[in-house]
């Protein structure tokens, strides 16, 4: 039940943290690229890099952080990073295909899901 508070808790933190950023971004960039997205993808991608880096190397995070930093924050902050996270893990452990067929994968059927989900609203 501890585990479950660390992680709402950093969820609720991290959604808030990605409206805001998302926020600030398409105040400085009024293109039609979805850049708050795109800034909160990509920053979640580094932060959640670094975050099992230092959890790893150093063993710097105790179990109850790694629940409220990464699996809270950068979740509730993007999704995206554990899905990058989750395919340099495949690489790293030489599971090629596995690799390309998770990154092939999640990239088409989600942006296919989103279409078909669009779709049935219409």
């Amino acid at each position: 039940m501890r585990a479950i508070l660390f992680i709402w808790l950093g969820g609720g933190f991290g959604s808030v943290l990605r409206y805001l950023v998302q926020l600030g971004t398409s105040k400085l960039f009024t293109v039609t690229f979805p850049a708050g997205t795109f800034v909160v993808n990509i920053s979640g991608c580094f932060v959640i890099g670094l975050l099992y880096g230092l959890a790893t190397k150093y063993a710097a995070l105790t179990m109850e952080w790694r629940l409220f930093l990464i699996t809270g924050i950068c979740g509730g902050y993007t999704t995206f990073s554990s899905f990058s996270y989750e395919g340099i893990s495949l690489f790293r452990q030489g599971n090629y295909t596995y690799f390309i067929l998770y990154t092939v994968l999640s990239v088409v059927v989600g942006l296919l899901s989103t279409f078909f989900g669009m779709t049935v609203v219409k």
